[in-house]
């Protein structure tokens, strides 16, 4: 488990309605250069939104896929991959729906697992890039259901997410499903705006104690044996 500051991620564009780059982003950064990338590597960025994890992938010479269901984000994930002069095979698509039976040697991703209250779920504007159902779990339990098609023999997910969705959950998922699967990183940080502002119902739901103002952002890492 690492106690470094994750890395800075440098300049990356988004628009409204496209994830921004925030310490998630970077905490799985540095999980990611952790990994052994390069040529001849395959990379698969899920829920891609601005692309940058992508970016950072290719930047070492691996060949990176990216995926995301918005349109907005596959639009700004292909610009940053532009600007960064680097090669992203970027497509919209709904997690493994778009890849036809590809696999991959390391899998990353950075999905929406904020909590939300129960109403009819985002289809536009910016919620969708975080909110993943009342648990928070839509996006994860997927995930960890389709990580082990999508990895190849000694293949790695690294799995971002706020440990009030549940650690144990995944980490119970992931190893059902196959893989060997641990907590790398964690770090605490304060809530922001969205978990400030929903703070009332978190605590109601039981995933936020009674002055509570910090987070915990876990990195799963799980690997396909």
């Amino acid at each position: 488990m690492t106690t470094t500051a994750p890395p800075a991620l440098g300049r990356v564009l988004t628009v409204p309605g496209v994830y921004p780059p925030q310490y998630d982003s970077r905490l799985v950064a540095g999980a990611l250069a952790r990994e052994r990338t390069g040529p001849g590597t395959a990379v698969l960025d899920l829920c891609t939104g601005s692309g940058v994890l992508a970016v950072r992938a290719a930047l070492t010479g691996a060949d990176v896929t990216a995926v995301d269901i918005a349109r907005r984000a596959v639009w700004t994930a292909r610009l940053n991959a532009l600007l960064a002069r680097v090669a992203i095979d970027v497509r919209r698509g709904d997690l493994a729906g778009s890849l036809r039976g590809l696999t991959f040697d390391l899998v990353v991703s950075n999905p929406p697992y904020v909590p939300a209250p129960p109403r009819r779920p985002a289809r536009h504007g910016a919620a969708v890039a975080w909110d993943a159902g009342a648990d928070g779990r839509t996006l994860l339990n997927r995930i960890c259901a389709t990580a082990p098609g999508l990895l190849r023999p000694r293949g790695v997910l690294l799995l971002v997410h706020s440990a009030l969705c549940g650690v144990e959950e995944t980490l119970l998922r992931l190893q059902r499903s196959g893989l060997h699967a641990t907590v790398g990183d964690r770090a605490r940080i304060p809530l922001g705006p969205v978990l400030r502002q929903r703070a009332p119902w978190l605590r109601a739901q039981g995933l936020l104690e009674h002055g509570q103002d910090e987070e915990e952002l876990v990195i799963i890492r799980a690997e396909r044996l």
